[in-house]
């Protein structure tokens, strides 16, 4: 077979991702807080971009009046407060106009004082747990070896009040002894708040309950046994501690009054706020109406004045390409913008319109949806229906959710009935357990009889499972708890 050359000619069809396009499927998966830092980050690198609210440099008036000098004006509050001074009587021995040095002195005092921000208009910062620590530390330890040492075990004390580090380890850094820490320990576990520099939950319940007069055997007893109690052993427990079923439900009463991490009083964990993408409410006429939060949205624009300005200035070749680059990607970002908004807003209306039941009656509405329902109706890629609901929230009559919550799988009912939407059932689930009494405690097995009849086709292992999810204990732990009246 012989070799020959050839040139041929095809053609055909790809999809390229070019970088514009990876921009605008990063920008839609973004959430509003990392959507602000992204624009704001653009915002410093490319001179092209400006925010449209940002007030212009010809926006102050001109016919405000030029304060006067700081300096004049403070010499003449000065000379006014001494001449009201010197008619008094006992006051006037005082004669600054015989000694400039001092009346400039006093002229420049003034001056700077009036620079300084009102006492309203300083901010004040919240006392930290390691501040309020300390002060006690330096009130109520006075021996410096011992002061040493406390200040070398503070450093072990995390957000929460416990101390979480090897003593030993500070001993040896110290060249002290194991006691000597203790002796220490001790002293700081008097501190307010009470169950600081504890080592561990047990220890800094009991250190509550010493401080309440309340620590006496059989209390200590549960408290060393606390995985028992977790578990809703209250048989065990009874007869580990000595006492009656009523004895029990009060020691437990008063552990449940306690404060389990008592540093949090000071650094609370401050949870990051949830600013909804899209607002959402009743029209009037039996419909809704959807839209963008419009707070949420960065406004961006592309100043085309300045552009034309440094581009008719610039003589380079590179200088050229370099604006010409800044000045399509500006666009394209404001693009990206446009269209991250738009197809959030399209989503967001296909779902208050396939889910309008639950707006309307609440949760046991919900319908199952999956992502490809959404994607069908509103003709886009499955995938893009996933970036839009990531992370994005909608404030509704109901409350601040997040899109995703409202794609949930799928049920069947019995007899070929409509199929409902799982978390619609845990719902049911709650509500059955929630509902039970004291003598009647549902197993899963009851549970699952009761949906069955209500046309929910479930097994016993889902049943378990949702429940478990939701941190509901079983039946038998259950019963325990009510029988003591937990």
């Amino acid at each position: 077979m012989a070799l020959t050359q050839r040139l041929d000619l095809r053609q055909a069809q790809g999809l390229v991702m070019t970088p514009q396009l990876q921009q605008a499927i990063k920008l839609l998966q973004l959430s509003h807080t990392e959507l602000m830092a992204f624009v704001e980050g653009e915002l410093e690198r490319n001179p092209l971009l400006e925010r449209d609210d940002a007030p212009t440099p010809d926006s102050t008036p001109s016919e405000a009046p030029e304060p006067p000098p700081a300096e004049d004006s403070a010499a003449a509050e000065m000379e006014e407060r001494w001449t009201e001074a010197a008619g008094r009587e006992g006051e006037g021995n005082i004669d600054l106009a015989g000694d400039p040095a001092a009346w400039e002195g006093t002229r420049s005092r003034v001056a700077v004082e009036e620079d300084l921000p009102g006492l309203d208009q300083t901010l004040t910062r919240p006392t930290s747990l390691r501040d309020h620590l300390l002060d006690q530390i330096r009130l109520d330890i006075q021996e410096p070896d011992q002061r040493l040492i406390a200040m070398h075990l503070l450093d072990l004390v995390d957000e929460t009040g416990y101390v979480r580090g090897d003593i030993d380890e500070v001993a040896q850094r110290l060249g002290g002894t194991r006691e000597q820490m203790e002796v220490v320990l001790a002293r700081l576990q008097r501190f307010e708040p009470p169950g600081v520099f504890a080592r561990d939950l047990a220890e800094c319940l009991g250190l509550q309950l010493r401080e309440r007069n309340r620590l006496d055997p059989a209390m200590q007893a549960l408290l060393n046994h606390l995985p028992l109690l977790a578990n809703r052993n209250i048989a065990e427990l009874t007869r580990i501690c000595g006492v009656d079923a009523e004895d029990i439900h009060s020691m437990v009463v008063e552990i449940r009054a306690l404060d389990p991490k008592p540093g949090l009083a000071f650094d609370p964990v401050l949870a990051d706020p949830v600013t909804p993408d899209v607002l959402m409410r009743a029209d009037g006429a039996g419909g809704w109406i959807v839209e963008l939060n419009q707070d949420a949205l960065p406004r961006v624009l592309v100043n085309n004045a300045y552009y034309a300005q440094v581009t008719s200035g610039a003589k380079g070749k590179a200088d050229k390409e370099y604006l010409s680059e800044r000045f399509q990607a500006a666009n394209w970002l404001v693009k990206a913008l446009h269209q991250r908004a738009t197809t959030i807003l399209k989503v967001a209306r296909e779902l208050v319109r396939q889910q309008d039941g639950f707006f309307r009656y609440g949760i046991q509405q919900l319908r199952p949806l999956v992502l490809r329902d959404i994607a069908q109706a509103i003709s886009m890629h499955e995938s893009t229906v996933s970036r839009v609901t990531s992370n994005k929230y909608m404030a509704t009559p109901r409350g601040i959710f997040e899109l995703k919550y409202f794609f949930t799988s799928a049920i069947s009912g019995t007899d070929g009935a409509v199929a409902l939407s799982a978390e619609a059932v845990r719902f049911r689930i709650k509500g059955l357990i929630d509902a039970e009494s004291r003598d009647d405690v549902l197993s899963d097995d009851r549970i699952v009889e009761i949906l069955v009849k209500d046309g929910v086709d479930i097994a016993r292992r889902t049943v378990a499972k949702y429940r478990e999810a939701m941190r509901i204990p079983s039946s038998v732990q259950r019963r325990r708890e009510k029988a003591i009246g937990l």
